[in-house]
């Protein structure tokens, strides 16, 4: 939660930061996977909305139109705008209690786990041009020589 300072102060980029653990000593593809998940809701909440007069009338016709003591879950305005209206979770679970224990009680961590193991099995390495993967091969070899001998 502590990118919510950033996102208040007007930040248009934070550099770094999802997955890490102990102030970056340390890192996981489970805490880079629920890093996301807040990133992702954080972007849903300060999303602007668009508002226009034909979306104020509209409103308040189904206002208008529910009457009182009744409910909004059936009428045309909420019908029409209830499967785009809501943030789908990359990560959450919104079972009952009963409903998640029913179904194996599969935790936040395991269920990140399943996620990034997921997004890896799936990954497609991009095609890259024959001189950068040349140059890129080349930059990690000298670099592993020179973090070697930095630990000597």
């Amino acid at each position: 939660m502590s990118i919510w300072s950033a996102v208040l102060g007007g930040a248009h980029l934070v550099y770094h930061g999802a997955g890490w653990m102990e102030g970056g000593l340390t890192a996981s593809f489970e805490k880079i996977v629920l890093d996301v998940e807040m990133l992702q809701m954080i972007a849903v909440t300060i999303a602007p909305v668009a508002i226009t007069e034909e979306e104020i009338r509209e409103g308040l016709g189904a206002i208008a139109d529910v009457p009182t003591g009744g409910h909004f879950f059936g009428s045309p305005h909420t019908l029409a705008r209830y499967e785009t209206a809501f943030y789908e979770p990359l990560l959450s679970n919104w079972q009952s209690f009963e409903s998640w224990e029913e179904s194996g009680s599969v935790t936040a961590d395991q269920r990140a786990t399943g996620v990034w193991q997921d997004a890896l099995e799936r990954y497609e390495q991009p095609e890259l041009a024959p001189e950068i993967e040349e140059r890129l091969a080349a930059f990690v070899a000298r670099r592993k020589v020179e973090l070697r001998d930095v630990d000597h």
